[in-house]
């Protein structure tokens, strides 16, 4: 099974001159933790719940700094025709529970997550990703 039959298409963007507290507003009211972020039209980096957390707040910088301030620039990345398997294998190593999907152009075309993989019925390669994470493994009851 390829990614591409797993991701959020529909993913939210931060960009790279987005103030922090409009990305946080944002990571609350569409209930997130993390999102891609892009600079014209390509991913440049990503930026967490966590990284707010300890490279604003715990730093005492001021919510008005910039995504580009704090975000993780080394995103790992998946291309959309990559090996579920594979990708959560990745995952795993990489100690990430979701990651940014691209094209062969490397635009973003969407976002999957350790869960999509379990949604999919790909629990053995889902938990071995949140085994290695350190997670909860997802429930068999439906």
């Amino acid at each position: 099974m390829k990614i591409s039959e797993i991701m959020n298409q529909s993913c939210s963007v931060a960009s790279t001159n987005e103030t922090i507290e409009t990305v946080a507003r944002r990571m609350v009211d569409e209930d997130l933790g993390f999102l891609p972020v892009s600079q014209q039209d390509k991913l440049v980096g990503s930026i967490t719940d966590r990284d707010i957390v300890s490279r604003v707040v715990a730093e005492g910088r001021g919510l008005s700094c910039t995504v580009a301030d704090i975000m993780t620039q080394d995103v790992k990345y998946c291309f959309e025709e990559d090996d579920v398997e594979q990708v959560m294998a990745n995952m795993a190593n990489n100690g990430v529970r979701r990651m940014p999907v691209v094209n062969s152009e490397k635009r973003l075309v969407g976002v999957v997550s350790v869960m999509d993989a379990a949604s999919a019925g790909r629990d053995q390669a889902a938990s071995h990703a949140l085994g290695a994470l350190g997670a909860e493994k997802p429930s068999q009851a439906a």
